[in-house]
């Protein structure tokens, strides 16, 4: 079992920056493939970013690429998603997620509670 826990979330205004950390306990971190997910109030839950463990592999959604960059610290545990350049349209729940294989699916096997990122314009 892999417990995941959010933080980070928060208020911003348009073209600011915000981190989002996730702590991860109860299983070796470092082979776990990790991402981000995120899901607006009427939408479905979409793909953000993931971090591999082989050979640093990471993967973006389009429409975050240049702006948000995933990264992780194996010795603590913990992934990031540095979010820069926020849009409204990144206001979302932005959830964790881990597994054994990087994909956009939402096939991971473990999720945290999310955490609210909401962008004023």
């Amino acid at each position: 079992q892999v417990q995941l826990v959010e933080s980070g979330g928060g208020l911003v205004q348009a073209g600011g920056s915000l981190r989002l950390s996730c702590e991860a306990s109860g299983r070796t971190f470092s082979r776990l493939v990790v991402a981000w997910f995120r899901q607006a109030p009427g939408k479905e839950r979409e793909f953000v970013a993931a971090s591999g463990w082989f050979r640093g592999t990471t993967v973006y959604k389009d429409s975050v690429k240049g702006r948000f960059i995933i990264s992780r610290d194996n010795a603590k545990n913990t992934v990031y998603l540095q979010m820069n350049s926020l849009k409204p349209e990144d206001t979302a729940v932005y959830y964790c997620a881990a597994g054994t294989s990087v994909t956009a699916d939402p096939n991971y096997d473990y999720w945290g509670q999310g955490t609210q990122v909401t962008v004023s314009s």
